[in-house]
């Protein structure tokens, strides 16, 4: 299969045609990747199950991981879900506040939504996006778009199109560039829920943009419970995750690496001034947020530095610094320490 590349500069005279032309090829039961605030998308016609399924076929995703859904507005939610009375308020303002935006909320479905989207749960993860790429194909298709990050299963989420080509290119027939995404981290996902008082509150199931800090604002966070941990009931939740084909190692910037004989390391630093950065055993250092420190800025540069180390060559194994556990910092950790689950540094001899 040839992969056509549409390259869209959203708000201009033909995105309307272009909507209309990814509309039906959604309504034809294929795949598109499109852009999103957050990262690239793929993304089937939420109504089609064998579209749906084909989006699982392609990443090469395992079924029990729900896929969020997309909706034009957030009038469209009761499309897809039952909003509990006891939360309704609850939900009315969060979406006022993070919507559109980088904000998924998991509600009681409806049985109109297909198993596959959901996983076979009784819940499903609704999401109005910032992106009006996204969001104005939604609304020409006139159903809710399905669309996990346009990657193959565990690999770096695509922050462009150039990305979603590595990793799709063949797969599917068309990818809509309309930039890199402007946030660079998957959406918080939030499930509104009521605390031991019996008042509305949430449980953040995946850190992202959308911070614990402003969330506070609106209502109470609790910690997600026990089985919400151990069973996915959203996206992002597994405990590898987001990882590059090379093995990835966090590191405490203030201490001394060591490394193996042989091996060609890579740094991911923070700000590029840490004790760790100043060490003479790196092949290549990239700087997330070089010499600022700033963490949105990090945020939106860090699966496009995860991914230009991955390709590097002359790097066999990648070393991230762990960031500051503040604001965006929380859901950066959270992406790492999922790349980086399944490798653990040796010890010195």
């Amino acid at each position: 299969m040839d992969t056509r590349v549409f390259h869209l500069e959203p708000g201009s005279s033909e995105s309307a045609s272009a909507y209309r032309e990814v509309a039906a090829l959604l309504s034809d039961g294929q795949l598109v990747a499109l852009p999103t605030e957050t990262v690239y998308g793929l993304a089937a016609d939420a109504m089609n199950e064998h579209a749906v399924a084909e989006v699982f076929a392609v990443k090469e995703r395992p079924h029990f991981d729900p896929l969020i859904c997309h909706l034009p507005d957030a009038r469209a939610i009761e499309t897809i879900a039952e909003v509990p009375a006891d939360v309704q308020k609850l939900v009315s303002r969060l979406a006022e506040n993070f919507w559109p935006g980088p904000m998924t909320l998991i509600l009681p479905r409806k049985s109109c939504v297909p198993d596959i989207v959901t996983s076979g749960l009784p819940t499903v993860a609704c999401r109005v996006p910032q992106h009006e790429v996204m969001r104005g194909v939604a609304k020409v298709l006139g159903r809710p778009i399905a669309a996990p990050s346009a990657n193959r299963f565990g690999h770096i989420s695509p922050t462009s199109a150039a990305a979603v080509q590595k990793e799709l290119g063949g797969r599917i027939p068309l990818i809509v560039d309309a930039g890199a995404c402007s946030e660079g981290l998957e959406s918080t996902i939030l499930r509104p829920c009521l605390d031991e008082k019996g008042k509305p509150a949430v449980e953040i199931l995946r850190q992202g943009p959308i911070t614990v800090e402003r969330i506070r604002e609106i209502c109470r966070v609790l910690k997600p419970t026990k089985a919400a941990q151990e069973n996915p009931v959203a996206p992002g939740q597994l405990p590898s995750h987001y990882a590059p084909s090379k093995p990835l190692f966090l590191h405490d910037p203030k201490k001394d690496f060591t490394p193996q004989v042989g091996i060609r390391y890579g740094l991911i630093s923070y700000r590029g001034d840490s004790p760790l950065a100043e060490q003479e055993c790196w092949q290549h250092i990239i700087s997330l947020s070089p010499g600022s420190g700033r963490l949105a800025e990090a945020a939106v540069r860090l699966f496009a530095v995860m991914r230009t180390m991955d390709e590097r060559e002359d790097v066999d194994q990648i070393v991230a610094e762990e960031l500051p556990e503040t604001g965006l910092g929380r859901a950066m950790m959270d992406r790492l320490r999922r790349a980086a689950a399944a490798n653990t540094l040796p010890n010195p001899a």
